[in-house]
C-alpha cells in the first residue's frame, strides 16, 4: 500500500511540497533547442578527454601519430560534442570522460542504475527505482537548465541524489494513496518556503515512495572535483 510522500535526508534545507516554482523569467542558463552536444566545451572538460587519449595511447589502443591529433583537436573544441568524438571508440558509454546522451528517464529494475561524473542534466528527468537503487551525482554534472525538474518513484526501492553546495533543492510530495483515500493530499499542506536567491540553480523534486527511499544529500567535495555551469 502506498505511503505518503516522506522527506528525504537531507544536508541542507529543502522541504515543501509547494515551495518556488521555477520561472521562465530567471532562466538564463541554456535554451532548451541546444542538444547537449551542442554546449560549449570548458578546460576542464577537455583534460578529461586528453587524459582518456593518453591512457588510450599507453595500452596501444591508439598510436602516438593518433593521440597527438586527437590531442591537438581536444584542445581546439568549441562543443561538447566535439570533445565526445575523440572518445567514442575508446571506451564504452559507462566509461566516456562525457556523458550526452539525451535521455530524460532513469530507471533501476531490480539493479542499480548512476549517472555521475561530466553528463548533462536535462531540465527535466523521471527517476524510477522499483527494487533496486539509482545514484545521481550531479557534484561535476551541467545542468542543462538553472531550473530542473525531477520525478523520483520508489518502488522498494532507492533513490540517492547527492546535490553540491550552492544548488537548492524543492521537495514536492506526489499524493499516495493514503492521501488520495483521504481527499488530500498532506504533503501539499505544508508551509510554503521562501524563493531562493536569484540566480541559484534550482532542481523542484517531486517524490512518491511505496515501501522505498528517497535521499538528497550534500557530500563532501571529491579532490579535485567541481561543479561548473558550463
Amino acid at each position: 500500500m502506498f505511503s505518503p510522500p516522506t522527506a528525504p535526508a537531507q544536508d541542507h534545507d529543502s522541504h515543501g511540497a509547494r515551495g518556488w516554482r521555477c520561472r521562465a523569467a530567471i532562466v538564463r542558463w541554456v535554451s532548451p533547442r541546444h542538444a547537449p552536444r551542442d554546449l560549449r566545451a570548458s578546460d576542464a572538460d577537455r583534460e578529461r578527454v586528453v587524459d582518456l587519449l593518453a591512457q588510450a595511447a599507453a595500452d596501444g589502443r591508439l598510436t602516438w601519430e593518433e593521440h597527438a591529433g586527437r590531442v591537438q583537436r581536444a584542445y581546439t573544441a568549441r562543443t561538447l560534442g566535439e570533445l565526445a568524438e575523440l572518445t567514442k571508440d575508446l571506451a564504452g558509454p559507462e566509461d566516456q570522460p562525457l556523458r550526452l546522451d539525451s535521455s530524460r528517464a532513469v530507471t533501476a529494475l531490480f539493479a542499480t542504475e548512476r549517472r555521475e561524473g561530466r553528463w548533462v542534466v536535462p531540465d527535466r528527468l523521471v527517476v524510477t527505482a522499483i527494487g533496486g537503487q539509482v545514484i545521481l551525482d550531479l557534484r561535476e554534472a551541467l545542468l542543462h537548465r538553472q531550473c530542473t525538474t525531477m520525478y523520483a518513484t520508489a518502488f522498494g526501492g532507492q533513490v540517492h541524489l547527492l546535490v553540491p553546495a550552492g544548488i537548492a533543492v524543492r521537495m514536492h510530495g506526489m499524493p499516495g494513496l493514503a492521501a488520495l483515500t483521504a481527499g488530500r493530499d498532506e504533503a501539499a499542506e505544508r508551509d510554503t518556503p521562501p524563493p531562493p536567491p536569484a540566480g541559484t540553480p534550482v532542481i523542484e523534486l517531486h517524490t512518491l515512495t511505496m515501501l522505498g527511499r528517497i535521499q538528497v544529500r550534500t557530500p563532501r567535495p571529491r579532490r579535485g572535483g567541481f561543479f561548473r555551469r558550463g
